[in-house]
């Protein structure tokens, strides 16, 4: 008997990247709703998460937070459902995985808030420049049909997930390669059955 599968969520979060990765890997889960200024800073959730954000898991008696690190967990751990590419096949897929939570997450964020990286001091960022960054990612989404090679994984799941949210709020160039790349990995099952999902959650919440 498998180990229950705790989710931690809010629909209007970025929970709903790893809504997207549970229901890619079609087992099944409990979903716990946190609210915002209330039981997502409970003592009972800090156990879990310390941060007091979301999306969080627990499968049994392993918990794991951030995006990237639940969508890696979730494709190691559930092998059956094809999302991470064999162990010396995985560079491209770790690469593009943490180029997102890390440049690509820190260069968006800058650019919501208005804050540009003065060019002298571009060494001293993590990203370098925006400009820098949209010509990797737009490469990384223009090589091959998928972020890491031929076929989908995890790592389509979180890269495609921010740059459809880039692309709806403005923090992301509307380049012809972002739209092409997020047409391909969305019209999928399991990515129209998480946004059903968390739309449904969304309009309860309200």
């Amino acid at each position: 008997m498998r180990d229950e599968l705790v989710f931690y969520t809010n629909p209007m979060s970025r929970g709903r990247i790893v809504r997207w990765m549970l229901e890619e890997t079609g087992v099944p889960y409990k979903t716990e709703i946190m609210t915002f200024g209330g039981t997502i800073k409970s003592p009972e959730y800090l156990a879990v998460n310390p941060m007091g954000k979301v999306p969080s898991i627990r499968h049994g008696k392993t918990v794991v937070t951030e995006c990237a690190a639940i969508c890696a967990y979730l494709a190691d751990t559930f092998p059956e459902a094809g999302l991470a590419p064999k162990p010396d096949e995985r560079g491209s897929y770790y690469r593009w995985m943490f180029f997102t939570a890390g440049p690509l997450e820190a260069a968006a964020t800058n650019k919501a808030l208005g804050f540009e990286t003065p060019p002298d001091k571009a060494r001293m960022a993590g990203y370098g420049c925006f400009s820098d960054v949209m010509k990797t990612l737009e490469s990384a989404v223009s090589t091959t049909p998928y972020v890491a090679g031929n076929r989908f994984t995890a790592a389509d799941v979180y890269v495609g997930s921010h740059i459809g949210w880039g692309l709806s709020i403005g923090t992301l160039e509307k380049r012809q390669a972002f739209v092409n790349y997020l047409g391909r990995i969305t019209d999928r099952p399991a990515y129209k059955r998480a946004t059903a999902i968390d739309d449904e959650a969304m309009k309860a919440a309200q």
